[in-house]
């Protein structure tokens, strides 16, 4: 790179440089030397206050007179010359200040700021006082008819410091040349607006692969930049007189003859070139090749990176060694009684129950009051037993989970009555949830378990009363969170704080081992926390403890989020006759029997689009609406009957079922007293459970038909390795699956066979997921949808489709889950297309 400042202070001709104060900022050497001052003597000063006015001057101010210059130059934004000006320079002396008469031709070049306005004024000056002596001399000599040999003596030494000036000039013009192609960074300057080159230095020819390029216009030159953005950043720097500056931009380009386009990575700067007017004339290239050390950078960022991840790996593994060596030294006893004797147990108290069960309801014991008080006690111990049980296969994690998807913060709701009842009067109850709280999949009714252990606990803590607050809020453990106990990703934090008399340190740290307690005898088994962190651990979960004495107790209950939608806690069987989202198009020319229709095929769970004719009707499909069944009223207005409206909708939908109905049939689909073949029809009235029995019959159970045929389902995902994973999945749980790696192949494949989901990641190579699920929709509006993506499921509710999320990484069940609920709408609810 060129150093500016050595170039400035080596330039023979004195420069200096002022503010728009006349202040000095900075001069070079030939400068001071001309003015026979120190750089500390002139930075900072004013010009006029370090060169004042000579006192004895007559005629007009020689100040005034560069002041005006310098005015101009502020005012005009242009330069400003000086011919000649007679400026004496004030001399110290042994006899104090004097000033020295001498002549000047100064140039004054504007210097713009950030802004475009004057910001500094460059002063160029040459001492022409010998000229101006020399022409005085030439005059007197005139007069007095001097020598012409004596005069021409003269003119020629004169013009010999001419001529030793221009080699100086000449030299240091090569050297510079010299410096510019020797500079490690490459250079070039290219004129005019179609950026021809005028100069480029060795770097530079060595970094296009030695073409030559001076005097071609860049796009001509190097045609390999065309697409990659640099010839329209010229021009641009070149419109808008803007540098630009690019740190380790990729470019390609052939480095060699012959060869194809290399990727390198290069640090540069445009930057414009004005002449003394401000036009723009060219532009200066100046940059180095950072290639290696990008590639070293970018090998070191790799391996660094593979490191990190063998240090996680390895710290992991060794922590959930240490972890399940402690845990298995902690409950090797209880390991082989829930192992071992469990199973045989609960079977022992399953015979010991069903007989005392057996002899409660037999008559003799009706009359027996003390053998039916001593019975109803045994019964007492079995149930004791089988809660003990319980307890200790959830602590062991063995305890059988049914898993659905519910919102904890709704769960929690319906407890609050039966927490104030445990809890009592002194202790007051207070649930705080989070607006916007997520889903989990999880055990409802070990949560609910888990919470009453915790509320009683709580409740113990604080015998003569406090708080208890409950608080569930949404967390996100980052990968790099050292302290967190649990795998980074999306959480449902419950949090049970209570003001209680807390645990000492001891306590705190067997808090969870099963049959510790603090507790007196008789008063608890030592197993409620056990249960809770078994239940948060089976769950993929995590359960954390805070307490200290006299500062009462937080429990964190940790359990995964998830982005599905919420399929219940204890899903009702839908009846025989209900609807399973089926799309059903109401043909009525009577508005309130088409009115009450739709309410009533609503109410059963089907999806209505109505048509008050046969015209209307075939005008919704022909745009591409796809239905499921045609229910139409036998006699319709205008020129299309029923019959042929069934006819023509077949068409357009081949395999689409159609019920009539009629309170009056006349000869339409009735002849010789019987319905005509292939006609099904409702005689008007008919009851509700009526109709949705017909319905049923022409749709069929699609439920059935999927659980023994499974989804047809187009996978989009662009890895590899996740579309074949998610693929095999799929087809075990029975689906069958065309897999594709880009949104572009996903359009083609639902152009050439129908599917029942379309199952796609969200970030696809070509296009979003949500975009390509738009034009899915468009060719197959009765297509579902479920997305897979690595992030939470609010960055797709901008897209404005609804839709079934499941997150990166998933359980087989989540996913099966996910797809259900998609194609299978619950009634009432929104529909993801």
């Amino acid at each position: 790179m060129i150093d500016f400042r050595k170039l400035f202070e080596r330039l023979p001709a004195p420069y200096v440089l002022l503010d728009r104060n006349f202040d000095l900022v900075d001069m070079n050497s030939a400068y001071l030397q001309a003015t026979a001052r120190s750089r500390e003597e002139l930075v900072g000063r004013n010009m006029f206050e370090a060169f004042p006015d000579d006192p004895g001057a007559t005629g007009s101010s020689s100040a005034d007179e560069l002041r005006a210059s310098f005015q101009r130059v502020l005012d005009t934004g242009e330069a400003d010359t000086l011919s000649l000006i007679r400026y004496a320079i004030p001399v110290h002396t042994g006899l104090g200040v004097e000033f020295e008469e001498r002549y000047w031709s100064a140039t004054h070049v504007p210097l713009p700021g950030a802004d475009g306005g004057v910001q500094y004024i460059l002063q160029q000056t040459i001492d022409v006082t010998e000229l101006q002596y020399m022409k005085a001399e030439l005059r007197a000599r005139r007069q007095q008819g001097p020598p012409m040999e004596q005069l021409q003596g003269t003119l020629l030494a004169r013009v010999q410091v001419v001529q030793d000036a221009n080699r100086s000039l000449d030299s240091q013009r090569r050297h510079l040349l010299q410096l510019f192609d020797e500079a490690p960074g490459f250079m070039a300057f290219l004129r005019g607006p179609e950026h021809v080159f005028e100069l480029a230095n060795s770097a530079y020819i060595q970094l296009v692969g030695g073409r030559d390029v001076t005097g071609k216009a860049i796009r001509d030159a190097l045609p390999d930049l065309d697409g990659q953005g640099y010839f329209e950043l010229l021009d641009d720097v070149y419109r808008t007189g803007r540098p630009f500056v690019g740190r380790g931009m990729q470019v390609d380009i052939a480095t060699s003859p012959g060869q194809p386009p290399d990727t390198r990575n290069v640090d540069f700067i445009y930057q414009p070139v004005r002449e003394s007017d401000g036009r723009i004339i060219g532009i200066f290239v100046q940059g180095h090749d950072i290639t290696a050390q990008a590639r070293t950078q970018a090998e070191l960022e790799r391996h660094q990176c593979h490191l990190e991840a063998l240090v996680r790996q390895r710290t992991k593994e060794l922590q959930q060694s240490e972890e399940a060596l402690l845990h298995a030294q902690k409950l090797e006893a209880v390991g082989k009684l829930t192992g071992g004797v469990a199973h045989d147990f609960n079977n022992v108290l399953q015979v010991i129950g069903a007989n005392l069960q057996l002899i409660l309801a037999s008559g003799p014991v009706e009359g027996d009051s003390s053998l039916r008080r001593r019975a109803r006690s045994a019964m007492d111990a079995v149930d004791r037993g089988a809660k003990l049980s319980s307890q200790l296969l959830a602590f062991a994690r063995q305890q059988p989970l049914r898993p659905v998807v519910f919102n904890m913060g709704d769960r929690l709701r319906t407890l609050d009555d039966l927490l104030r009842r445990t809890l009592g009067e002194p202790v007051e109850l207070c649930i705080e949830v989070e607006e916007g709280l997520g889903n989990v999949w999880a055990d409802v009714y070990q949560l609910e378990n888990a919470v009453l252990n915790l509320a009683i606990n709580a409740r113990d803590a604080m015998p003569h009363g406090g708080r208890l607050d409950i608080v569930m809020r949404n967390v996100v453990i980052q990968p790099d969170d050292r302290a967190a106990e649990m795998d980074p990703g999306a959480y449902i934090l419950l949090e049970v704080r209570d003001t209680g008399h807390g645990m000492s340190p001891a306590v705190l740290q067997r808090a969870f081992e099963p049959f510790f307690t603090t507790k007196g005898e008789g008063q608890g088994t030592g197993l409620g926390l056990s249960m809770v962190y078994g239940f948060a651990k089976q769950s993929g979960g995590h359960v954390s403890i805070h307490s200290a004495r006299g500062q009462g107790t937080i429990v964190g209950l940790f359990l995964p989020r998830t982005d599905a939608p919420a399929t219940g806690t204890a899903a009702e069987a839908p009846r025989p006759d209900a609807g399973r989202g089926e799309t059903i198009l109401v043909v009525e020319d009577d508005p309130s029997v088409r009115e009450s229709a739709v309410d009533t095929l609503q109410s059963l769970g089907y999806v209505v689009v109505e048509a008050g004719d046969a015209a209307e009707a075939l005008e919704i499909l022909g745009a591409g609406r796809r239905v499921d069944l045609l229910f139409t009223d036998v006699v319709m207005p205008g020129p299309i009957q029923s019959p042929e409206l069934a006819e023509r909708a077949r068409s357009l939908q081949p395999g689409m079922a159609v019920l009539f109905t009629s309170g009056y049939t006349e000869d339409v689909v009735f002849h010789d007293g019987r319905l005509d073949p292939g006609i099904e029809l409702i005689d008007k009235p008919y009851l509700r459970d009526e109709l949705a029995a017909r319905l049923r019959h022409l749709l069929g159970d699609r439920d059935t038909i999927r659980a023994q045929g499974g989804l047809r389902i187009l996978l989009v995902e662009d890895d590899a390795a996740n579309r074949a994973l998610t693929a095999e999945l799929l087809t075990i749980t029975g689906h069958a699956v065309v897999a594709v790696g880009d949104a572009s192949s996903g359009l083609r494949a639902l152009q050439e066979e129908p599917f029942d989901v379309l199952l796609s990641d969200v970030g696809l190579p070509d296009r979003p997921g949500p975009a390509l699920a738009r034009e899915a929709l468009e060719l197959h509006p009765d297509l579902a949808v479920v997305f897979i993506s690595g992030h939470s499921a609010e960055d797709l509710r901008a897209s404005g489709i609804r839709a079934p999320v499941v997150c990166k990484p998933f359980h087989p069940d989540q996913l099966e889950a996910a797809l259900q609920a998609a194609v299978s709408p619950v009634s009432g609810s929104e529909s993801p297309r």
